[in-house]
């Protein structure tokens, strides 16, 4: 095995996902004491909101591998997620070195003590970015764009509730360092991944979906980001067949499927699986025809897994 450590994102990687992996590959290259030997890589295609902010910043995407040990690696990094369903398909056969997170410690341990850094922060590449100023590290025009632009992503350009007061001062510093205008390159990013309708079913309910385990029950969570919720509606026949086709393929006992207005805020819900009466616990709505409206909702982290993780275990 070679000396290389991998740094990584979640599989099915959004633009905070291969931001702060790539950002923090370059962090760990360039500081002064205790360099590593990193390599940036994807556990999944960039979509195409990260493909805007790639092209934007005149990056190409990271290679994307499915094994850490089939490419000669035995250690890892991992940004943006730590619940090892969420990982590299051979995460319990490796090393973790570290983990820059923002999300819930869940399904997670490892045989040597690690460095981590989780902060209930808008993203992970806003711990990246603190951990460039406490390293002293000069951060290049491109890998603060990305920085940028996983944070706008994340909190839905500082409007999230995932918001976190620091994150606001984080996106000016950003800014400033990527020399775009915060609002307008952060409107132009967003709308670039709203664009759905050259998207099969298949593909809207895989572009950011996760895997999580509800006590003993294992869901699938998928968000689209769009700014007409009624269109990705019209299609509910073919996306409710996409998610009962994936839920039998992977053994999932629900599968629910968000689809969020960016502009005003809101989303609609759809529930496939075993759990109905569950999920309209969580929300405290009924559901017709396996879907109903969610105001005020723009954040699985913080509006969705823990409403569900408190009514799977009631």
């Amino acid at each position: 095995m070679s000396d290389k450590i991998f740094v990584f994102g979640h599989q099915n990687p959004d633009t905070d996902a291969i931001g702060s992996s790539m950002s923090y590959a370059y962090l760990r290259k360039n500081v002064a004491f205790g360099a590593l030997n990193t390599e940036v890589v994807a556990l999944g295609e960039v979509n195409e909101e990260t493909a805007f902010a790639l092209n934007t910043f005149g990056l190409e995407a990271p290679r994307v591998v499915k094994s850490a040990k089939e490419e000669g690696v035995d250690t890892v990094i991992l940004t943006d997620h730590n619940e090892f369903q969420q990982s590299i398909s051979d995460i319990e056969e490796v090393t973790i070195f570290g983990v820059v997170d923002h999300h819930r410690v869940d399904n997670f341990h490892t045989a040597v003590p690690l460095f981590m850094d989780v902060q209930p922060v808008g993203s992970a590449s806003s711990i990246v970015y603190r951990q460039y100023l406490a390293n002293g590290v000069e951060i290049p025009t491109a890998i603060a764009g990305m920085m940028l632009s996983g944070l706008i992503s994340d909190t839905l350009l500082l409007k999230s509730p995932t918001t976190h007061p620091t994150d606001f001062k984080v996106a000016e510093d950003l800014a400033k360092i990527a020399g775009v205008d915060l609002e307008e390159y952060g409107l132009a990013m967003l709308k670039a991944g709203t664009n759905l309708s050259t998207k099969t079913a298949e593909e809207l309910i895989d572009i950011d979906a996760k895997t999580f385990e509800f006590n003993g029950s294992k869901a699938r969570i998928a968000q689209v980001n769009t700014v007409d919720i009624p269109e990705v509606l019209e299609r509910l026949t073919e996306i409710k067949s996409a998610m009962t086709a994936y839920m039998a393929a992977g053994g999932f006992d629900d599968f629910i499927f968000m689809i969020t207005d960016i502009v005003n805020s809101n989303s609609e819900i759809i529930e496939l699986g075993s759990h109905p009466e569950k999920v309209e616990k969580a929300f405290n709505f009924s559901l017709k025809d396996d879907h109903a409206f969610l105001a005020g909702a723009v954040s699985r982290k913080k509006q969705v897994v823990p409403q569900l993780t408190e009514s799977f275990e009631a």
